[in-house]
């Protein structure tokens, strides 16, 4: 039945920002490729990338000329699925182009996220460095991060854009909780890593591992653990974590009975007098539905990074404007906004170059930009569990991470707190810590989350048409809109 609705729906039309054509060797992912001394890739390198792309035979994929570190699954897109939308029958919209205002002002923002990765969240409106972000920020038309009243404020940098992201802390309640595992309560303390070690900040190293050259690994303190609190812990987060991690946490903290947290109203058994869920539409079946959505997000956002649009890392093109403004190379195409910023003067005063600096010592991983994979299985992941929990439930005693990070206290602000703007800001949460590790920008963010929402949506809509009850999920989109399954 549901293959049946799959072949009836368009196919539809894949189309990428034109960059590939108009700046070849330079606009595009290349990493772990062959470059030359100026940071480019070296052209028959390239050209057999777009080879395999082509043809999609293994044996031309096998061809592919890498350096040291290996491509990440480039076939990965190209399977197909048997439940939920096959990975090439949904599409997201061409990436910012690196000579489009929209492109500068993601970059600003990420020299900004590199210029504060170590100020806790909980003083972003009193740290001067944040106020200056907010303001530049606040004059750039084209930055889509949210605003209050048209600016930008020190306590909204760097948040999602869902309706829940502007509410309450910056970190997520489900990043804070303790889990519940069986007999277990599992305290969310993480390793830490040295505050202030930042990667890739001058131009050797940065090409180095651009033609993929190995690096140690990123030292962990795993001894003086502490709950999140700044953007390096955040990143650090994302840097090591399984894809679905934070979903199944929440997932087991919205399972707990301590909690009774109340069901969506379509579970058949919300309403039953003498029925209850369990391999269907009660525990068991929300986790391994939580996790699985993660998987099949993956081959989707893997078709769009390398069957589409191939676009290259924020460290990539910090390396263009590194080239431009020390005079390697000419890019007259990037946008002033980025060159003229003031972001861009203050990486430059504190580290020497135009580069922007990594918070991990690989900076990004051997595969393309845009689409982002923890952020389509961030998507898919909440949209599961808001499908399945009422999103309107207040949630109970808020919490912060003190300020040694050692514990958590009342959050004492006064906003309202619900599940489905919690699980919304989880979601932005994950898929930023990328960004302000440096390795995605804010549109892989927003555009993959609603990808992984339309893996999810259709994952969904084949567990209710094979299920024998009569069952619906009800949820808000990540755009606000409400739709019922």
């Amino acid at each position: 039945m549901a293959a049946d609705v799959l072949s009836r729906q368009p196919w539809p039309e894949h189309v990428n920002n034109g960059e590939e054509g108009d700046y070849p060797f330079v606009a595009n992912f290349s990493k772990g490729l062959a470059h030359d001394d100026a940071g480019e890739v070296v052209p028959s390198a390239y050209n057999a990338l777009l080879r395999a792309i082509s043809t999609q035979r293994a044996e031309d994929f096998e061809r592919i000329p890498v350096t040291r570190r290996k491509l990440v699954d480039p076939q990965a897109g190209l399977a197909f699925d048997l439940e939920g939308p096959d990975p090439q029958s949904l599409r997201i919209p061409p990436a910012p182009r690196i000579d489009h205002p929209r492109n500068s002002a993601e970059m600003v923002e990420l020299y900004w996220m590199a210029l504060l990765r170590d100020v806790p969240f909980t003083e972003f409106d009193n740290n001067p460095l944040a106020k200056q972000a907010a303001a530049e920020l606040t004059k750039v038309p084209e930055y889509r991060g949210p605003r209050q009243n048209g600016v930008v404020t020190p306590g909204l940098l760097f948040r999602g854009e869902s309706r829940g992201d502007a509410r309450g802390p910056y970190l997520s309640q489900f990043l804070l909780r303790d889990i519940p595992y069986g007999v277990l309560r599992v305290p969310q303390l993480t390793d830490t890593v040295k505050p202030g070690e930042d990667f890739l900040t001058s131009f050797a190293g940065w090409l180095e591992v651009q033609r993929g050259r190995e690096v140690k690994p990123i030292v962990r303190n795993q001894k003086n653990r502490r709950y999140l609190q700044t953007p390096r812990d955040v990143a650090n987060y994302v840097h090591f974590d399984a894809l679905y991690e934070a979903y199944l946490n929440a997932a087991l903290i919205l399972l707990d009975p301590g909690l009774a947290v109340p069901l969506d109203n379509g579970n058949p058994y919300v309403h039953s007098a003498n029925q209850e869920g369990f391999g269907t539409y009660g525990g068991p079946h929300l986790l391994s539905l939580v996790t699985e959505v993660a998987t099949r997000a993956l081959k989707a956002v893997w078709f769009q990074k390398w069957f589409v649009h191939r676009r290259l890392r924020p460290e990539a093109f910090g390396g263009r404007i590194h080239a431009h403004l020390s005079g390697i190379r000419d890019y007259g195409m990037i946008d002033r906004g980025v060159l003229d910023s003031e972001a861009l003067k203050r990486i430059n005063e504190k580290f020497g170059t135009f580069l922007l600096p990594q918070a991990f010592p690989e900076g990004s991983p051997v595969h393309p930009s845009y689409g982002a994979g923890h952020a389509t299985v961030a998507g898919a992941c909440v949209t599961v569990l808001k499908a399945w929990f009422d999103e309107s439930w207040p949630v109970p005693d808020p919490v912060v991470p003190n300020p040694a990070g050692t514990g958590l206290v009342p959050f004492t602000g006064k906003d309202r707190l619900t599940l489905g703007g919690e699980l919304d800001k989880l979601a932005a949460n994950i898929a930023t810590g990328r960004n302000m590790a440096g390795v995605h920008w804010r549109s892989d963010y927003s555009e993959s989350v609603r990808l992984g929402e339309a893996v999810a949506i259709g994952v969904l809509r084949d567990q209710v048409g094979v299920g024998h009850e009569d069952a619906s999920f009800g949820l808000t989109r990540f755009d606000g809109s409400r739709m019922t399954i």
